[in-house]
């Protein structure tokens, strides 16, 4: 009998650790911390959203930070539809989703080898701010975050290929 008294402690400790280990991942946004993050939340990766696209909108009135969830999951239905979707297709997607293009960054999806990058960046000025998308297997899949305006005026850092389609 104390065997199974044992046995069920034993559930109930890891059943426990389990659900705390969730909860923490929930409301810390999980995953290990992004190293080049700022310290300041609306700089952090998000991960996916939660939320059925549907739900969320733009809303141009609000800030980058307020748009973020709405941003991710224009670019997580890009990655549901496509695996190996490129910039293009992130660039198109949120132009659909009622993004302005002019305002849009794209890095190339070829090295200067000519072979596939391992990540394509893609941003929006939004509000004197930048929502960044990284998508591909270099990045560990989509991340998306708010950043400041380079001193450029710019998104993202780099040559970044024309948005003329």
């Amino acid at each position: 009998m104390a065997r199974r008294h044992r046995s069920t402690a034993a559930l109930a400790l890891a059943a426990a650790a389990l659900t705390l280990g969730l909860a923490g991942c929930s409301l810390f946004g999980g995953g290990a911390p992004d190293p080049s993050a700022s310290g300041d939340p609306s700089a952090s990766d998000t991960p996916a959203p939660t939320a059925p696209a549907a739900s969320l909108e733009l809303r141009p009135e609000l800030s980058a930070s307020e748009n973020l969830a709405f941003f991710d999951s224009v670019n997580a239905a890009v990655v549901a539809a496509n695996a190996e979707a490129g910039g293009r297709a992130f660039i198109d997607a949120l132009v659909a989703a009622g993004f302005d293009k002019a305002t849009m960054e794209v890095s190339s999806d070829l090295t200067t080898e000519g072979k596939a990058a391992d990540s394509v960046q893609f941003a929006v000025r939004f509000q004197d701010e930048c929502l960044v998308g990284q998508y591909g297997p270099a990045s560990g899949g989509y991340h998306g975050a708010v950043r400041p305006l380079l001193g450029t005026g710019d998104c993202l850092v780099g040559e970044t290929r024309p948005i003329d389609w």
